[in-house]
């Protein structure tokens, strides 16, 4: 080749050489999916850790049922606070996940109890479904309360919702059982909502007065009303 041909060629043989070496380069690892994504797989694993423990503490204690009603209120329940950015049994307007039931199904009466948790995950290390879900079900089994509610035997169904904003993931953990008592009917009155600290003490009010309507329940912390047609605590 006539030396003026070799020095054409010499600058794009190197820049050939650059390319195939930036192509060879090895890559990071990937993206973590969008945490919103991983909500719904995060409230089925929720829902089988919490019934595997509930059966392990009491192997006595009913099934849950997954219900769609209880549900959409704990979505609902966990999408307000991650929006608003809170963590607690009442919304800043006044909405619990008893009056948003209530609100959806006039009829329901029984006990309803309510579980909540906020956890931190960083945008470069996403969610993880199963770490995330265990961390969720330690927090609420390290808390006597909570842990009480989780393991009441006599809830027969239940719902989780999941929602997260920029830096949290944000759960409410919803349980029910109609404590064995007939359907509510039109004439029975109006809904009302009465708080109690634990289901044990929801149980133990109905037990004394027996010929008071259903109760409600809904956390770990309340205080109690008067006569009511549903009760609830947290």
């Amino acid at each position: 080749m006539p030396m003026r041909s070799l020095k054409q060629a010499l600058p794009l043989a190197l820049a050939l050489l650059a390319l195939a070496a930036c192509a060879t380069q090895p890559k990071g690892p990937p993206a973590p999916p969008d945490p919103a994504s991983q909500m719904p797989a995060l409230e089925k694993r929720i829902m089988t850790l919490v019934e595997q423990e509930r059966m392990k503490i009491d192997p006595a204690a009913r099934p849950l049922a997954a219900d769609a009603e209880l549900a959409k209120v704990a979505r609902a329940r966990a999408k307000d606070m991650a929006a608003k950015n809170y963590l607690a049994h009442a919304a800043p307007n006044g909405d619990t996940s008893a009056s948003l039931l209530m609100a959806q199904d006039e009829k329901f009466q029984g006990l309803l109890g309510e579980n909540l948790a906020a956890q931190h995950y960083t945008r470069q290390l996403g969610v993880s479904v199963d770490a995330f879900a265990r961390r969720f079900l330690d927090t609420w089994l390290n808390s006597p309360p909570h842990r009480e509610n989780m393991a009441f035997a006599q809830y027969d169904r239940a719902g989780v919702g999941a929602a997260v904003n920029g830096d949290t993931v944000y759960v409410a953990l919803l349980f029910a059982t109609d404590m064995g008592l007939p359907p509510h009917k039109d004439g029975d009155g109006a809904a009302t909502i009465t708080r109690f600290a634990s289901p044990g003490a929801a149980s133990s009010a109905e037990a004394e007065k027996p010929a008071v309507p259903p109760i409600r329940l809904r956390g770990a912390l309340g205080v109690a009303g008067g006569p009511q047609r549903a009760q609830t605590a947290h």
